[in-house]
């Protein structure tokens, strides 16, 4: 399966957790265990659920700090959905360019969100990359 397609999957669930205000983790679960009308969810999809889930605080403190407008709470929850997806691609998944996230996250904000949003959310994932390469590597064995 396309990541495209397991990254609509990981929003669907991120999102309905985030709605109903739900633990990501345990929303999940039930996903794997009970698909419900649709197919299960892709290893990917998978993947990033687990990741945004563990790395949250981190994301969303990343995403306030390259933020000049708006707090990550006030954030559309769409809109806050598809950046968690991308940060997180961006900083803890090395198989993914930073580009190909931000193209991605974009691509969904074009058809889930409102007019004005992609252009926030290119200019807020512009940011986390360029952030996110002035760290320096955490896994050096010296």
């Amino acid at each position: 399966m396309a990541r495209s397609t397991a990254r609509k999957r990981a929003l669907n669930t991120l999102y309905e957790a985030d709605e109903k205000g739900q633990d990501i983790l345990s929303l999940l679960a039930e996903r794997i265990e009970h698909p419900g009308a649709q197919t299960p969810l892709p290893e990917y999809a998978i993947e990033i659920v687990r990741g945004v889930a563990e790395h949250r605080k981190d994301i969303d403190s990343l995403l306030g700090e390259c933020s000049t407008s708006w707090k990550v709470s006030r954030m559309p929850v769409v809109d806050r959905n598809i950046m968690r997806i991308a940060a997180w691609e961006i900083v803890y998944n090395d198989e993914v360019p930073a580009g190909v996230a931000i193209d991605e996250a974009l691509s969904l904000a074009k058809t889930l969100c409102d007019a004005e949003s992609p252009n926030f959310i290119h200019g807020l994932l512009t940011a986390v990359a360029a952030k996110s390469e002035e760290k320096p590597e955490e896994n050096t064995n010296d």
